[in-house]
């Protein structure tokens, strides 16, 4: 598979929601951490202002536009920012399939979305490599995504037979479109991993890494598959992703052992030689540096 693939199938989703968003008047609605949940939603109607963790400038949501939530990272939804916000706990009841909840009436805004769990190891990990928001204005873009949504608002409400799986597949859907679109839409910037993907030089390099990650690279190896200089791709690797190219191969080779410790009966000598590693030795050695426990203790 490609490096998104890779990364995505890692964290495998689980527990589809859908429901809709009906908000009045003013207001500011703080969500908490949201942790291990990959969100999708498409304004319908009105607009509002969407401020998340850790991002230094609001995003203006206008109907029609879409947008992915990858991080996990707490956000607040409001009308205006300056508002003193009140907890989502307090509004939203007990999850409901194709709810939708009222604010101060409703009638100005309006917002249907999806949102999944994902219950892979270190999901944590993965989910980091993703941006905080994608957020897609392009019209074009916009119909193909909201199709999605919708399709799974109503696989939710209608239960009908293999609706879970389908639910399943449009999870992985959205959150591809998501990620693809907001990397056609800002290929301008140059930093971090998403962006790397989209990059001739670096992505060149992540591919190799994916597609044989038990081969004994070395810097001059992803160097070459780059077509650049040992020290140009070390410098741009590491501002780019913001690790040094050989700590990324190390860091994929344990979640990859991770998912075979976790869901597999292998022992742990055939995972190590499996991974590129001489010895179960070196491979724990490497495995409790990355993850922080023993290959047997995280088993």
């Amino acid at each position: 598979m490609d490096p998104l693939s890779d990364v995505l199938s890692l964290l495998k989703p689980r527990s589809y929601v859908s429901s809709g968003f009906d908000a009045g008047g003013a207001w500011s609605i703080q969500f908490a951490d949201q942790h291990g949940l990959i969100k999708c939603y498409a304004v319908i109607s009105g607009g509002c202002w969407l401020s998340i963790e850790g991002v230094t400038d609001a995003v203006r949501l206008q109907q029609g536009d879409c947008f992915v939530l990858p991080s996990g990272r707490p956000f607040r939804l409001a009308s205006d920012l300056t508002l003193p916000s009140v907890a989502a706990s307090t509004i939203f009841p007990p999850v409901r399939d194709g709810g939708v909840v009222s604010f101060n009436g409703g009638g100005d805004f309006f917002i249907v979305g999806s949102r999944f769990a994902v219950s892979g190891s270190h999901a944590d990990m993965l989910m980091s490599m993703l941006p905080p928001i994608a957020h897609i204005r392009n019209e074009s873009d916009q119909a193909a995504l909201r199709w999605s949504v919708e399709r799974m608002m109503q696989e939710l409400r209608e239960r009908q037979p293999g609706s879970s799986l389908m639910a399943q597949h449009l999870a992985h859907m959205m959150l591809i479109q998501a990620l693809r679109l907001y990397m056609a839409e800002h290929s301008d910037r140059s930093v971090g991993w998403l962006f790397a993907l989209a990059d001739k030089q670096l992505g060149a390099a992540l591919n190799a890494i994916h597609s044989d990650p038990a081969h004994r690279w070395t810097l001059q190896d992803l160097a070459e598959h780059a077509c650049m200089s040992r020290s140009a791709f070390a410098l741009k690797f590491k501002e780019t992703i913001g690790s040094a190219p050989m700590e990324y191969v190390t860091r994929w080779r344990m979640l990859l052992a991770g998912e075979r410790l976790a869901n597999s009966s292998d022992p742990i000598s055939a995972i190590a030689v499996a991974l590129g590693y001489e010895s179960e030795s070196a491979f724990s050695t490497a495995f409790k540096r990355v993850m922080g426990c023993s290959p047997r203790q995280y088993r």
